[in-house]
């Protein structure tokens, strides 16, 4: 058994997507948050071709998360596999299903540059 790290913002999301590029994650866009939002240091938003890709990729980077760093993440949408997002405090997870993601356009609303058109 390994011995847990401390859990760093730029180690978490190192680990976040190393395990999304693993797991064959598709247009992996990762997003600075500081002085934008309270809410993490880092966005990280990744595709799936399916709602089991989906599923299956953030279980395993929840348990990835646990394991090396000892953070429990929050998760919620594994029921449908829509949109799963993994919570691990300094690194917000969004793992979409392609049409699912092209629907919501969230990385719009986050990268510099842009405007979210309302």
């Amino acid at each position: 058994m390994s011995a847990v790290q401390t859990a760093t913002s730029e180690g978490l999301l190192a680990a976040v997507l190393k395990s999304l590029d693993d797991d064959k994650g598709e247009d992996i866009v990762q997003i600075n948050l500081r002085g934008k939002s309270e809410m993490g240091d880092y966005m990280v938003i990744a595709s799936g071709r399916s709602s089991r890709q989906v599923v299956a990729m953030a279980e395993k980077l929840a348990e990835k998360v646990k394991h090396e760093f000892g953070v429990v993440c929050k998760t919620e949408g594994k029921d449908t596999g829509d949109w799963v997002l993994i919570d691990s405090g300094d690194v917000i997870v969004h793992i979409f299903r392609p049409e699912v993601r092209e629907f919501y356009q969230l990385e719009k609303m986050w990268q510099p540059g842009t405007a979210a058109a309302r």
